[in-house]
């Protein structure tokens, strides 16, 4: 199946995934601030865990700038599991879609394993959403290892926010 690069300037498929605190959080709709969107592969992922400790550690610094989205496509109990066992404070949503990681571009993996997990999983990615819902930036892999630095993107984020620049890779 051909995957195809997210249109950056375009709006992004707008779509909604639920959260751990009931409240569903959705993403491509116009809104007051900016928006992160952060995909991990799941609970199975220990290099998920880690960049995820360090974006929950420097949370008060993004959400002081855009809101922050955090997403996989496990199941609520996987979700839940990982909030008890971390206990991050960024709200939690699950259940990620198939149809909505191709809408992102994303790579999309099948378990090595049943110990790994049992169904198709999105690999990560990093989406900024301008508050009118056009994507602005993505960073995207096809596997666990390449994960974008927080602080330097937090830079770039706050820079072109500030300086509303236009969207590069266009041409």
């Amino acid at each position: 199946m051909i995957s195809l690069k997210p249109r950056v300037g375009e709006p992004i498929e707008q779509a909604s995934f639920p959260t751990l605190e009931g409240n569903p959080i959705s993403i491509g709709q116009s809104k007051d601030r900016w928006t992160m969107l952060f995909v991990y592969r799941g609970r199975h992922c220990p290099r998920c865990k880690r960049f995820l400790n360090k974006l929950n550690a420097a949370l008060p610094s993004w959400t002081d700038v855009l809101d922050v989205v955090v997403v996989s496509a496990d199941t609520q109990k996987k979700a839940q599991a990982d909030k008890d066992e971390f206990g991050w404070d960024f709200d939690l949503c699950y259940g990620m879609t198939e149809a909505q990681m191709r809408s992102l571009g994303l790579y999309i993996s099948e378990p090595l394993s049943e110990a790994e997990t049992t169904d198709i999983f999105a690999e990560p990615g990093a989406f900024a959403i301008r508050p009118n819902g056009t994507l602005m930036l993505v960073d995207i892999s096809n596997g666990p290892a390449a994960r974008p630095d927080l602080e330097e993107l937090l830079d770039g984020m706050i820079f072109n926010i500030k300086n509303d620049r236009p969207v590069r890779g266009t041409a």
